[in-house]
């Protein structure tokens, strides 16, 4: 069995504290079926979860599966996903997203990594979370909250890149914890360790073993 390194130690304390501290931590954009997270998703681009789960009540009011939104002209669609910021683009983005879904999948989301990449608007951030959250697979969702987070308690170093900073993780991270371990930093960024403010060290469960703690 290979020796673990310090940062593997590492990775694990930081794993298990946070998993004590956010014990049904999961993801934070409302769904019932793997599209709605597809769309979803492609929405919280530069928005808040919290809005694009406001927004989209409506959209599937209006277009309640893919049929119907596949179906959808893509200006219409932009008149409902406005709020949440590059409305043109994120329209045209799920509506052929969900064009192609009908056509090519019988409606389904597939459940293969390169298969998502290959969809409109879909990046490794975006297909790691449908891999992980709709199909229970192994995922590292490199979101903002992510990538500042790992650099702070020094599990990467100074890596900014999504994918770089992904396949960094891969190394450290058990396969079967990665889905839900971003997750818990999505919620522990929000909370504690924030971006816009000084993070609030006295209040974090690891700030003892954190690189950054206090800096």
């Amino acid at each position: 069995m290979a020796r673990q390194t310090k940062k593997q130690k590492l990775a694990l304390e930081i794993i298990e504290r946070l998993k004590k501290e956010y014990p049904d931590a999961g993801c934070t954009l409302d769904y019932d079926q793997a599209w709605k997270l597809l769309v979803s998703v492609r929405l919280a681009a530069q928005c808040t979860d919290a809005r694009v789960n406001v927004v989209v009540e409506k959209l599937y009011e209006k277009y309640p599966d893919v049929a119907s939104l596949a179906a959808a002209a893509p200006e219409d669609i932009e008149a409902i996903v406005k709020p949440c910021g590059l409305g043109r683009s994120k329209a045209r983005d799920i509506s052929a997203c969900m064009k192609i879904l009908q056509e090519e999948y019988d409606g389904k989301v597939p459940d293969d990594f390169q298969k998502l990449l290959a969809l409109p608007g879909v990046g490794r951030k975006s297909a790691n979370l449908i891999m992980g959250d709709v199909f229970g697979q192994p995922a590292i969702v490199t979101d903002t909250h992510c990538i500042r987070l790992v650099n702070r308690m020094g599990l990467v170093d100074g890596i900014k890149d999504p994918k770089k900073v992904e396949m960094e993780l891969w190394k450290l991270i058990p396969p079967e914890e990665g889905s839900d371990f971003c997750h818990r930093l999505v919620y522990h960024g929000r909370d504690v360790c924030t971006a816009r403010t000084t993070p609030h060290c006295d209040r974090c469960c690891v700030a003892d073993i954190c690189k950054k703690a206090g800096v």
